[in-house]
């Protein structure tokens, strides 16, 4: 399984649980990750999942940049991904970066480590952050070059909906009629993960009641499949 995400912590945040899961089942995976998360405002935020808000991270001395690739690599290492391909995209105006480099990204790790599938945030980006939208633009480009099916991390409605309304969040939701497959993952591994990620999980409200809701089970939705 290669995952392809756009910041340091979405492979934690939102993913961890299915890639903890595959490592505990023997699945090799892999991470592409196309930004370093230098612009993040999350730390200190309450509601820290929701871009564009937060205050900067005054207590985190040194540039961010380092040490959210420190973070990663230690969350990386958590949850058994066995490669890691960290890229220096600007972070927060991934939207603007054309597709085909970013596909191309994916492309060269895919022929690296052969994967059978990829594994992405949701369409529309989980929680609307355009960053997350664009590489999963990216991650659907390379697969139909690739012929590899794309599966989503998604969230179930009923869980989005909580969440907007105790938060004021903007999450993306889906019925069951479109979420294709329920996984049982290694919580505790996920959050030993975001633990690792301490500039952006030290005061995250919205995540910790997002995993809360989910309990030991996550959903994923198939995006494409070649013919």
């Amino acid at each position: 399984m290669l995952a392809v995400v756009a910041h340091p912590d979405d492979e934690s945040f939102g993913l961890g649980g299915i890639l903890a899961a595959l490592a505990d089942q023997g699945v090799p995976t892999g991470l592409v990750c196309f930004t370093r998360g230098e612009a993040s405002t999350l730390a200190g935020s309450t509601h820290a999942e929701s871009p564009g808000t937060g205050s900067p991270q005054a207590d985190r001395p040194g540039d961010p940049a380092v040490i959210r690739e420190h973070e990663l690599r230690r969350a990386a290492a958590v949850l058994g991904i066995e490669h890691v391909a960290l890229h220096d995209y600007p972070d927060r105006a991934l939207r603007g970066v054309d597709l085909a480099p970013l596909a191309g990204h994916v492309l060269t790790l895919v022929a690296e480590r052969h994967p059978s599938h990829l594994l992405v945030f949701d369409q529309g980006g989980v929680t609307g952050h355009p960053d997350h939208v664009r590489s999963t633009q990216a991650a659907l480009v390379a697969a139909r070059q690739a012929g590899l099916p794309v599966l989503a991390w998604a969230l179930p409605r009923e869980v989005a909906s909580r969440l907007n309304a105790e938060f004021d969040a903007e999450f993306l939701g889906r019925g069951p009629e479109e979420l294709d497959q329920a996984v049982r993952v290694p919580r505790q591994r996920q959050e030993d993960a975001i633990a690792c990620h301490h500039s952006q999980s030290a005061d995250n409200p919205v995540l910790h009641r997002r995993l809360e809701l989910l309990g030991d089970t996550e959903h994923l939705r198939l995006l494409y499949h070649p013919l």
